[in-house]
């Protein structure tokens, strides 16, 4: 079964601190309740998106840099 966590807010997701640093996590990572996997960017305003549920990455469907809605898919645990 497929879970996955969702965007908590509309804005920009990254997947990266800052663009000269390595993502958070990539495919494969596992993943615990807490960590954070991403940044979503409302306004210039930076806020973390941290893991609600553990499990191991097998994709984003969000791409870098890209916009995103609150509730839409971010990454794919398995």
């Amino acid at each position: 079964m497929t879970k996955q966590i969702l965007s908590p807010l509309p804005g920009t997701f990254y997947r990266k601190p800052t663009p000269d640093k390595p993502a958070f996590k990539e495919v494969g990572d596992s993943v615990a309740v807490g960590d954070v996997i991403g940044l979503i960017e409302v306004m210039k305003s930076f806020n973390e998106v941290v893991a609600d549920q553990a499990g191991r990455i097998t994709g984003f469907p969000a791409d870098d840099e890209e916009p995103v809605m609150a509730g839409q898919p971010l990454v794919d645990l398995a």
